[in-house]
């Protein structure tokens, strides 16, 4: 029988042989660290909301643009109780003209860094003792590269924090679904008998069980939550596993290495933990590269539902939802995070093929 740690090393050499397997691995990995180090790069908040630039279509232009600048100062002066009389634009900076009727307080105008568009303003001139400023302000270069939704909220930030949350989702509950279904169903085949029935049955019984109802009735008595929809996922994606590594352990429980560990008297514990659970890890392996996305499109699927995460925190199926809704009139809300979930599932599906392929023992001498 080969080693674990020669078959691991074939299985690497085979997966690196795979131009798919390799791209899916790839992409996987661009994704998973442009949703750890792309906020802090794009330059927004994930949070910060920009009431001048609300829906704006994805570019790679800087805004505010031109034809944009005397719409956004007329609302901004509106906002300082003052009228707009003169704009001008010249070398990164606005000159405008403010007046009103009663002495202006130069206060109001950190309105226009607060609006992000603009830097500190400078005062160039006061007129009519003070109900007239001319102020001077830099511009500042804001880019959307997937646009802004309908509150102003930059949608490439939010789709790579979004992804945070549903990566980590991903991977928790299939972590949880492994140490739950590979110790149960290791269990399960190992003894046999009527402890083996019993396990089996009380896994089908948690089958027939409607996975939406099951959220709803957690919701009902605890506040929705991260952790929850871990705990929910977690509870049924583990029935699975189990029943795939309980096929397997009856397989491997008549082996010859298995039958010689019993004969020195070793612990039935010994045995799972040393020769049954590493000989299912092919197919374990396998099969959990096949539920991380299964995972993720169940908390999507929830979250369009209105049941998974919730605001302040978001994730794919979040933002799909809100992209839903304006499909019409700003489809771009729409196409970046589901853009990022189909890169990401359909990643994680080709790397679970080859894989699958480098783990195949018929092939191991290939």
């Amino acid at each position: 029988m080969m080693g674990h740690g020669s078959l691991g090393r074939l299985a690497a050499t085979r997966l690196v042989r795979n131009p798919i397997g390799l791209a899916a691995a790839m992409m996987l990995m661009a994704v998973t660290v442009a949703c750890l180090v792309g906020p802090f790069v794009t330059g927004h908040a994930p949070g910060r909301i920009y009431p001048d630039l609300v829906r704006v279509a994805p570019s790679l232009a800087a805004h505010p643009r031109a034809d944009d600048l005397r719409p956004v100062l007329e609302r901004l002066a509106f906002r300082m109780r003052l009228r707009l009389d003169d704009v001008a634009q010249e070398d990164g900076k606005v000159r405008l003209t403010l007046s009103s009727e009663l002495r202006t307080d130069p206060r109001v105008l950190t309105y226009l860094p607060r609006s992000d568009l603009f830097g500190e303003p400078t005062i160039l001139a006061r007129e009519d003792e003070g109900r007239r400023l001319v102020v001077s302000a830099p511009v500042r270069e804001l880019r959307f590269l997937l646009g802004t939704d309908a509150l102003g909220r930059d949608i490439l930030t939010r789709s790579l924090v979004a992804g945070r949350v549903s990566l980590l989702i991903g991977l928790v509950a299939t972590v949880v679904a492994l140490m739950v279904g590979v110790s149960y169903g290791a269990v399960a085949g190992y003894v046999g008998g009527a402890l083996d029935a019993v396990m089996m049955r009380l896994v089908d019984i948690l089958y027939a069980l409607p996975f939406v109802f099951f959220v709803i009735v957690l919701l009902v008595f605890f506040r929705s939550s991260l952790g929850l929809i871990l705990v929910a996922i977690g509870a049924v994606e583990w029935l699975d596993m189990a029943r795939l590594v309980r096929a397997q352990t009856i397989a491997l429980r008549g082996r010859d290495f298995v039958r010689a560990a019993e004969a020195l008297g070793r612990p039935a514990g010994a045995i799972l933990r040393h020769h049954i659970v590493p000989n299912t890890l092919g197919p374990v392996v396998v099969a959990a590269t096949g539920l991380v996305p299964r995972v993720i499109l169940l908390e999507s699927f929830l979250s369009f539902l209105g049941l998974g995460v919730q605001e302040p925190a978001t994730s794919w199926g979040g933002l799909i939802a809100e992209g839903a809704r304006a499909l019409e009139s700003a489809p771009w809300i729409l196409a970046g995070p589901a853009a990022f979930l189909v890169a990401t599932l359909v990643s994680l599906n080709l790397l679970g093929d080859a894989l699958a392929d480098a783990l195949d023992p018929r092939l191991r001498e290939a």
